[in-house]
């Protein structure tokens, strides 16, 4: 059971994220926003952090380069899940940090799949 953040804005896709990672086992904590989600990683140095792109104010590749370039989060696991589907969006984020890229519609089985190969890197 790993600790993972969930930082999204959307309040409907907290709920299904939130649902698919209790159903796989993990504890989950929930964001509303880049600038939050990062105070609560460094707070609370969760073992991942499940990050949306879109979000007011700073956005999910901010927050995640913010996360990746900090030393006492630099090696926490962001897993970006957005509707960003495009190439570059997916280059870019990779390149912010994050350890894996998911475009939403996700599925719990992908999700939980990326989440661990995250984990055990």
């Amino acid at each position: 059971m790993a600790k993972i953040l969930i930082v999204d804005d959307s309040p409907t896709e907290r709920h299904l994220l939130n649902e698919y990672l209790v159903q796989g086992g993990h504890e989950v904590f929930l964001s509303s926003s880049g600038e939050d989600g990062v105070a609560k990683a460094m707070e609370m140095k969760p073992d991942l952090v499940v990050m949306d792109v879109v979000m007011p104010g700073m956005s999910g590749f901010q927050a995640t380069r913010t996360l990746h370039r900090t030393p006492e989060t630099q090696n926490i696991p962001v897993v970006l899940c957005t509707t960003k589907d495009k190439d570059t969006d997916r280059i870019w984020g990779l390149r912010q940090g994050a350890c894996e890229y998911l475009t939403k519609p996700v599925k719990k089985d992908e999700l939980l799949a990326k989440i661990n190969e995250c984990l055990k890197r």
